[in-house]
């Protein structure tokens, strides 16, 4: 998709690196470098990141949330240099709000890692589509789903139907093997009772 824009594609490489131990006693494990750039772990920036103007991002930080720069936020690349990339922020009450997204050390809190270790990259990640559960609180002007399998736990179904602002930009794609549209609404009752 980015190959879709024009200008130039720019190539930020994050620094990985293992974190010392609290202790200070130099057993930190030893992995390479190109290891630790292969790690993809949720919320985690990618090692390498590519970027056009105009292209679509989404935060993956809470940085200012008062002034819109939050988990979840979603923005236009407006202008990039070596130190910090400016994001034109789409959609709430900041929308056309110009920010600066600064390059931060970040631990991933995903334990499938199992060592600590810090990347240093811009919070930022691609956004031409997103998850149901980063679409919430968010408001769309057109939205596709992607129900081929369910949604997976109580309350998504209602959350992606109705992120577009009119019912009339939804569009929505289904089983080929259903003639009908349908899809299993996941609601755990218990949940309602309280």
């Amino acid at each position: 998709m980015l190959d879709a824009f024009p200008g130039e594609e720019r190539i930020y490489h994050s620094a990985d690196s293992i974190k010392e131990s609290e202790d200070g006693d130099g057993d930190a494990p030893a992995y390479p470098t190109e290891y630790l750039n292969t790690i993809n772990a949720s919320g985690l920036p990618l090692a390498k990141l590519a970027l056009k103007v105009g292209c679509p991002v989404m935060v993956l930080r809470n940085l200012n949330p008062q002034e819109g720069v939050c988990n979840g936020s979603r923005g236009i690349v407006t202008q990039m240099s070596n130190h910090v990339i400016e994001i034109r922020l789409l959609g709430g009450d900041h929308a056309g709000k110009h920010v600066f997204i600064p390059r931060i050390k970040i631990e991933p809190t995903n334990t499938a890692v199992p060592f600590p270790f810090f990347r240093l990259q811009f919070p930022l990640r691609l956004a031409f589509a997103m998850t149901i559960n980063k679409s919430q609180g968010q408001s769309l002007k057109h939205v596709g789903l992607n129900l081929k399998a369910p949604v997976f736990t109580h309350g998504q179904f209602y959350v992606g139907i109705s992120r577009a602002t009119s019912v009339n930009r939804i569009k929505v794609i289904w089983d080929p093997d259903h003639v009908q549209p349908k899809t299993t609404n996941i609601v755990y009752q218990e949940v309602l009772l309280d």
